[in-house]
């Protein structure tokens, strides 16, 4: 049985995962560092010192005898970068799938967010993907502002439904266009305003396990 590393950098991204893999029959180590998010806005954090803590978290993750890795935060997929950072077991983003659904979509898109450390880089991973594949893209990011405290606070059920209703709103602000939600903490609330909503909302977790089979030959 395949063991997969799932580095997250918060507790709530366990179960989500879990159950986006169940149907993949692999054995999933998880390895939880929220640290990162609570001191980045300190004055003396650097992005040398996030990237230090990241690639030696990867080193570690890569020395437990597993056989790939999966990084499912945006601020960690940020920082890791395949064509710097070599590893000998496969690497998967998170983003992936997600920026995979993106450069198929024949329509501009809402990129939505709640951690505000995460936007640049992930929209510049996004750029640089689409761009590999040749596509221009029309995409823009719109932050939720207020709303990643509080699952870094443990209030699970508040920040859902904050986000929900930031993404309605967004929603309804952009009727032309398909949002979508770019973090893995804000996917019960994508599939919640996609209810309320009726009209499609992305989600990283959508398209995961058939992305995750195909990267590993499962």
């Amino acid at each position: 049985m395949l063991r997969i590393g799932c580095f997250h950098a918060h507790y709530s991204n366990i179960e989500h995962i879990d159950i986006a893999l169940r149907s993949l029959h692999v054995e999933l180590i998880h390895y939880v560092d929220p640290g990162l998010d609570r001191i980045k806005r300190d004055a003396d954090f650097t992005a040398e010192m996030a990237q230090k803590k990241v690639l030696d978290t990867l080193n570690w993750i890569t020395s437990n005898h597993v056989d790939a890795i999966l990084i499912t935060c945006t601020f960690f997929t940020a920082i890791y970068n395949e064509d710097v950072h070599h590893y000998s077991i496969p690497i998967i983003s998170i983003d992936d799938p997600l920026f995979e659904e993106i450069c198929q979509l024949d329509q501009p898109t809402v990129v939505a967010f709640t951690n505000p450390s995460t936007v640049q880089g992930t929209m510049k991973q996004l750029a640089a993907y689409a761009a590999k594949k040749g596509i221009a893209l029309d995409a823009a990011p719109v932050l939720l502002a207020n709303t990643f405290d509080l699952i870094m606070q443990g209030k699970k059920h508040a920040y859902i439904e904050a986000v929900t209703q930031g993404l309605i709103d967004v929603i309804e602000a952009n009727p032309t266009k398909r949002v979508v939600a770019a973090q893995l903490s804000m996917v019960p609330a994508a599939e919640a305003a996609e209810d309320q909503t009726k009209r499609i909302v992305g989600n990283q977790l959508v398209a995961l396990a058939t992305y995750m089979k195909a990267a590993l030959g499962i």
